[in-house]
């Protein structure tokens, strides 16, 4: 909570102002740039479904707080289910059949991977069930919407953000991706492969693993004790902020400047004090906002667009003190939110 109230008085945020209308706001919907507007309100109370991968970081509560948020404001019922980790892709079935069993009326859905659930998903779709893809991808045909960024150009502003620092020198790069088979952790990986292979770019592999602070940590530790003298290292939220604290406390062991692949609170914080040198912020709590107002456009039979992303923004200690962060992370009072779907 101490982090948390640092945050966002460092940045001059109240609640109040957490609390101020989030839209219009600038998105990419269907590849065109334009100002999104929901609707006022839902035609009935829909009973919506939101499967999540889990409930350990801030990131994730973000996400089910702007759902829960837009929920209200639109006046319809939701039922919030988070799996646990990315280790437990049964779970997220379970929930899935147990939402279908509750006649859940559309979902809302971050897959832990990409294809688990698409048996699931098309029976939902063959009885005109709107699933709406949050967060992290689905490789599944026939999605109602997506509301999501390609990991593939938060990787790729972090590696445009180095290269702006470097010019064309060298660089050596750890990499610490996350889960493996993930949508999004497959997305980034397209962009640093790319930058790999196509030269001035010195790729350490440090392997998977699931997205919390244990495993990410041994990772980290494994990685640094065979390059201690990285230039960069970038990873998930979870390494990059264990790597900082680690570099930090090191002495002069370790000579890497971590940057992470997407923003958290504590991302925020450790940019802020200048352990970590910058991020990219997808804003996940509008990508659950607007997942919101696609699942019940699609309900009522209203347009809406197959794709909808807000815009990437790199954070850094410069850039940070205009950053809206109520498109990152819930106010202080606000812990995740698991809900039962009503009845």
């Amino acid at each position: 909570m101490r982090i948390l109230c640092s945050i966002l008085l460092c940045l001059g945020l109240s609640n109040s102002l957490l609390a101020a209308p989030w839209y219009p706001v600038a998105v990419q919907s269907d590849g065109e740039s334009l100002n999104y507007q929901p609707l006022t309100k839902a035609a009935e109370a829909w009973r919506i479904c939101v499967l999540l991968p889990h409930g350990k970081d801030r990131y994730w509560w973000g996400v089910a707080w702007g759902i829960d948020e837009e929920g209200t404001r639109q006046g319809v019922q939701l039922g919030i289910y988070e799996a646990g980790g990315y280790e437990n892709p049964q779970v997220q079935l379970q929930q899935l059949q147990h939402c279908r069993r509750l006649e859940a009326q559309a979902y809302l859905i971050a897959a832990i991977n990409t294809r688990d659930l698409c048996p699931e998903i098309a029976v939902l779709r063959s009885q005109g069930v709107p699933v709406i893809d949050l967060v992290n991808r689905l490789d599944c045909p026939d999605l109602s919407a997506s509301s999501r960024v390609d990991f593939a150009d938060m990787a790729q502003a972090s590696l445009d953000y180095i290269h702006a620092l470097g010019g064309d020198r060298p660089v050596s790069l750890g990499w610490l991706p996350g889960p493996e088979g993930a949508g999004w952790v497959m997305d980034a990986e397209r962009s640093i492969e790319q930058a790999a292979a196509s030269g001035g770019l010195t790729l350490h592999h440090a392997g998977y693993g699931p997205v919390d602070r244990a495993s990410q940590a041994q990772l980290v530790r494994r990685l640094l004790r065979s390059q201690p003298r990285l230039d960069y290292l970038l990873g998930n939220a979870e390494a990059a902020g264990f790597a900082a604290q680690l570099v930090q406390t090191s002495g002069a062991r370790y000579a890497t400047q971590v940057l992470a692949t997407y923003t958290t609170e504590r991302i925020v914080e450790q940019i802020r004090d200048g352990f970590i040198l910058a991020a990219p912020t997808d804003s996940p709590v509008l990508q659950a906002r607007i997942a919101v107002d696609l699942a019940i456009r699609a309900l009522e039979g209203k347009p809406h667009a197959r794709l909808v992303s807000p815009r990437i923004e790199m954070l850094d200690q410069r850039r940070l003190p205009d950053f809206d962060i109520s498109r990152l992370m819930p106010p202080t009072e606000h812990w995740m939110i698991r809900r039962e779907l009503p009845r």
